[in-house]
C-alpha cells in the first residue's frame, strides 16, 4: 500500500464517514417518511418504491462506513448486502396491500439467510477478526495473527502461576496486549517479565499449547504504537469499548498499560525443559 500524508488520509476518512452517513440518513428518512421525501426531491410519490430506495441507501451507507473499519472486502461487502436486502424484505411484507406478493417478500428473505450464512463462514475463515492485521515475521507469533484472544500466565513472586485472557495483535517479531496499571498480571510483570502464552477462546479455555516468553511494559511511542496495532484490530472492542472502559474505572484500577510480548526462542524453552526433566529424573 502506497502511503499517503495526513491531509489526505484525514480527507478519505472524513469523507467516508461524512458522506456515509448522510446515505444511512437518507435511507432512514425514506423509510420512516416516504411522503415528505418524495416531496423534498420533486418526484410522485409511491411510498412502496421509496422504501426500497430506502433499503438500498442505508445499505450503502453502511457498507462505507464499515469500509473505514473492516479490512476484508468480501465481508464488507456482504455486511451492507444483507443490510440493504432485509431491510428491502421488510419492506415487502410492510406494503404487500400496495402490490407485490407473498413469494416475493420470501424470495428476498432466502436471499438474506443464504447470504448471512455465508458471511458467517467469511466470519470463521478470517478467524472472527475483521479489522486491519499485520505481517508476522516471527514464526512462532503466525498462528496469533487473527487469533482474538490469548491465554497469559504470569507468576507470582513464590512462582505461582496465575492465568488471564487478553486480546493480542502481532506486528512483526512482537506482539503487544494492553491492561489496567494496577492488574494483578501487570504487578507481576513488573516484578518478572517471565510468562507464558496460548490460543483461547474469548473466555479464556485454552485451545492450543502455551508458550514461552518476555514481557515488557512500554511507553512514549512505543505505547502509542501497541495502541494503534490494537485499535485498527479491533476497531470496535479496542478503538471504543475498551478505551471507554478503562477511562471510566480509572480511578480504581489506575491508567492503561501497554506491553510487549516477546517469544522466547525454542533453543532456549528446550534446554530450560530439558534441565527441568533432569532434576525431576534425580528427584525421583
Amino acid at each position: 500500500m502506497i502511503p499517503i500524508g495526513t491531509p489526505a488520509r484525514i480527507y478519505l476518512v472524513t469523507m467516508t464517514a461524512v458522506i456515509g452517513l448522510l446515505t444511512a440518513g437518507i435511507g432512514v428518512w425514506c423509510l420512516t417518511d416516504p411522503g415528505s421525501f418524495a416531496k423534498s426531491v420533486g418526484f410522485p410519490e409511491h411510498e412502496h418504491f421509496v422504501h426500497d430506495l430506502g433499503a438500498f441507501q442505508v445499505g450503502f451507507g453502511i457498507t462505507l462506513l464499515l469500509a473505514l473499519i473492516w479490512s476484508d472486502a468480501l465481508a464488507t461487502v456482504l455486511a451492507g448486502y444483507i443490510v440493504a436486502n432485509t431491510v428491502h424484505t421488510a419492506n415487502h411484507i410492510v406494503d404487500l396491500d400496495l402490490g407485490g406478493s407473498a413469494l416475493q417478500a420470501w424470495a428476498l428473505g432466502a436471499a438474506s439467510v443464504t447470504l448471512i450464512i455465508a458471511f458467517v463462514l467469511r466470519l470463521r475463515q478470517l478467524g472472527y477478526v475483521l479489522g486491519h492485521v499485520s505481517v508476522a515475521t516471527e514464526p512462532l507469533l503466525v498462528p496469533f495473527v487473527r487469533q482474538k484472544t490469548i491465554r497469559l500466565t504470569t507468576f507470582r513472586k513464590d512462582g505461582t502461576a496465575g492465568t488471564s485472557p487478553v486480546s493480542i495483535a502481532v506486528d512483526g517479531d512482537r506482539a503487544y496486549f494492553r491492561t489496567y496499571q494496577r492488574a494483578i498480571k501487570a504487578r507481576r510483570m513488573g516484578r518478572n517479565p517471565n510468562v507464558e502464552f496460548g490460543s483461547a477462546t474469548m473466555s479464556g479455555k485454552p485451545i492450543g499449547p502455551m508458550l514461552p516468553a518476555q514481557a515488557r511494559l512500554l511507553e512514549g511511542a512505543e505505547y502509542r504504537e501497541a495502541a494503534r496495532l490494537l485499535r485498527r484490530k479491533y476497531p470496535v472492542l479496542h478503538g471504543v469499548v475498551v478505551p471507554s472502559v478503562h477511562r471510566l474505572m480509572r480511578f480504581k484500577y489506575g491508567h492503561t498499560v501497554h506491553a510487549e510480548l516477546i517469544p522466547s526462542p525454542p533453543s532456549e524453552y528446550d534446554a530450560a525443559a530439558e534441565i527441568v526433566a533432569t532434576v525431576i529424573d534425580e528427584v525421583r
